[in-house]
């Protein structure tokens, strides 16, 4: 059956020319025989180069079509008739693995990438060991571990901090859900080893009752940097302010003034809600400054429990008339059942 190329690098048989290179970077600093001193040396170089034959391949069109027909055995064949008669003379081509450190340099501009990383680290080791290497001992295991180590960590590809961008969605968004194409245009690394730039389309589904804070996660999709991994990106739910709404966790609150006369003898509140709904809400109750009237389930979607909604909360404040004639107050103390004020 030969060699799985497509398992080697980690990736599927639809992967596209991007993903063959994020894999490849990733698992050739990886395994990159001068990250991996001591017993795993010989493991390492014989990864190494089974991940780079496999890149080769895989990323050039002509040789994947092959491999995808005919397999490993197909590519390999040789030209003397070892090969299947029915590739029509396209294998006929040995195909003959590039050094594995040639194909790294190409990638990467360097095949020395850990060089300075080792200059570093020499330096620390002899600074931490002064005044012990002459007399080792006991403490001989003790020191290669520290330097085996010490290699591993300072030679890996460091990943930078996420870069984070604010997402403003507005509340009819966060309500019913809404699909956001993002065009971001960031630095990559060339095969070559140089930097360019690529412009690409991402896609953000925002789900009913997502919360200002929410984030969204793309991985490696930061600019990149020879020698370093590409930072994640990160996009940010921000909430638009609202001109009738204001949400408070999964309540949403409308404030709302009223007359007095409506406020004791009772009214409707009409409400346009946001996904465009009109809302007609009886008002019975005697309405005192600062009242509030809950109608459960009209808020906002509560993520993960599929149905559940906050309540609407109305809070009513009271306009009281700033002056009232003899015949208002008489008229109002008659009704309230009061007795008339004596002239």
């Amino acid at each position: 059956m030969g060699t799985d190329y497509y398992n080697v690098l980690k990736v599927n048989r639809n992967a596209t020319e991007e993903d063959l290179k994020k894999s490849y970077r990733r698992l050739a600093m990886k395994w990159h025989p001068d990250k991996n001193p001591g017993d795993v040396k010989k493991e390492a170089e014989a990864k190494f180069k089974k991940i780079s034959e496999a890149y080769e391949v895989l990323s050039d069109p002509q040789k994947r079509a092959i491999y995808d027909q005919y397999g490993e055995e197909g590519l390999k064949a040789s030209a003397d008739g070892g090969g299947s008669t029915s590739m029509n003379g396209a294998a006929k081509q040995r195909f003959n693995p590039r050094n594995a450190e040639d194909v790294f340099a190409e990638f990467f501009g360097s095949s020395k990438p850990f060089e300075n990383m080792g200059r570093a680290k020499s330096m620390r080791f002899q600074t931490e060991g002064a005044g012990t290497f002459g007399g080792l001992g006991g403490n001989e295991n003790k020191f290669r571990s520290y330097n085996e180590s010490v290699g591993t960590s300072s030679s890996q590809a460091r990943k930078p901090p996420p870069v984070e961008t604010k997402l403003p969605c507005s509340l009819e968004e966060l309500y019913a859900g809404s699909t956001r194409k993002m065009k971001i245009s960031r630095n990559v690394v060339k095969p070559n080893g140089q930097l360019g730039t690529e412009s690409e389309i991402l896609t953000i589904d925002i789900k009913p009752g997502w919360k200002k804070g929410t984030k969204i996660t793309f991985s490696d999709k930061g600019n990149e940097q020879p020698n370093q991994l590409p930072a994640d990106l990160v996009f940010v739910i921000d909430e638009k302010p609202h001109d009738l709404y204001t949400r408070e966790s999964n309540d949403l609150l409308v404030h709302r003034k009223i007359d007095l006369v409506d406020a004791l003898a009772g009214t409707t509140v009409n409400l346009k809600t946001l996904d465009g709904r009109d809302l007609v809400i009886k008002l019975t109750d005697v309405v005192t400054p600062g009242y509030e009237l809950v109608i459960a389930k009209e808020g906002m979607p509560i993520v993960k429990e599929n149905g559940r909604r906050g309540n609407l909360r109305i809070k009513f404040d009271v306009n009281f008339p700033k002056r009232l004639s003899s015949e208002q107050r008489h008229s109002i103390r008659k009704v309230l059942g009061g007795q008339p004020q004596q002239q």
